[in-house]
């Protein structure tokens, strides 16, 4: 890749390489897409594709300009800057999962005890996979809550229409909610950018706020900072916790039942 590629590189920090993903940095949505453009004919001519649907972009406002308009896209379509897909891809990696160890999962001889255990090893990690940066919606919420209970009670041989409670099977399996994974997981990572001196870059780019910037028409995208305030509303923690590791973690544990 980093031969093929070696005319159309440009210098760190707007454009690096990692094995086969690309990450191009640019001022403006503009620019974005001219080097998206230049990329993919170049790919293309050595015979290489780049894939759309695996394709993402995020925005940063680090200073008061007014970003322009437009979409990113690639090869005239729309790339989608929202997380609906990432959430749908990390329900189809569960799935994945589950089917690969539903040997044992599905084995009556196995207390389920252990295949919640086994669960909460293999394939919830696999489900919250980045989802520490995820501003989640209450869809997305819902989508992860639905397929994980699904999987809980398709190993314990329940379905809906026993009438067994959520909260029945997760004490059987010993499986917390995943939401509140979720939360837990989000909050952590909020825990680490806290921790970091000021003038570290992921600091600037979490945390600095600028309060002139104007938004466009209609109702402004939720942010991920937005959902840290709404989790620690939620769970009635006050950020200054963070400073402390150890009293951190665990205000935000989240135990299994």
């Amino acid at each position: 890749m980093d031969e093929v590629t070696r005319d159309i590189q440009g210098e760190f920090p707007w454009c690096m390489l990692f094995a086969d993903d690309v990450v191009l940095v640019d001022e403006c949505r503009a620019g974005v897409n001219r080097k998206l453009e230049l990329w993919r004919c170049t790919l293309e001519s050595k015979e290489f594709r780049l894939s759309r649907t695996k394709t993402e972009y995020m925005m940063c406002d680090f200073s008061a300009t007014r970003h322009d308009g437009g979409d990113v896209s690639l090869d005239g379509r729309v790339v989608d800057g929202d997380i609906d897909e990432d959430v749908r891809h990390r329900i189809s990696a569960g799935w994945l999962k589950w089917r690969q160890t539903s040997g044992i999962l599905c084995d009556n001889r196995v207390p389920q005890k252990l295949k919640g255990k086994f669960y909460r090893t293999a394939i919830r990690p696999a489900m919250l996979y980045g989802a520490e940066c995820w501003p989640t919606k209450r869809r997305h919420v819902q989508q992860l809550s639905v397929a994980e209970m699904r999987m809980l009670r398709w190993f314990c041989g329940h379905t809906r229409r026993d009438r067994v409670r959520n909260e029945v099977i997760r004490d059987r399996v010993g499986v917390a909610p995943i939401e509140e994974k979720l939360t837990q997981h989000r909050l952590r990572w909020f825990g680490h950018v806290q921790r970091r001196p000021p003038e570290a870059p992921v600091c600037n780019g979490v945390l600095e706020q600028v309060d002139n910037v104007k938004r466009g028409r209609g109702r402004p995208k939720l942010t991920w900072d937005e959902s840290v305030k709404r989790d620690l509303k939620d769970w009635n923690i006050s950020k200054e916790i963070a400073l402390d590791r150890s009293a951190w973690r665990l205000a935000i544990n989240v135990p299994e039942p």
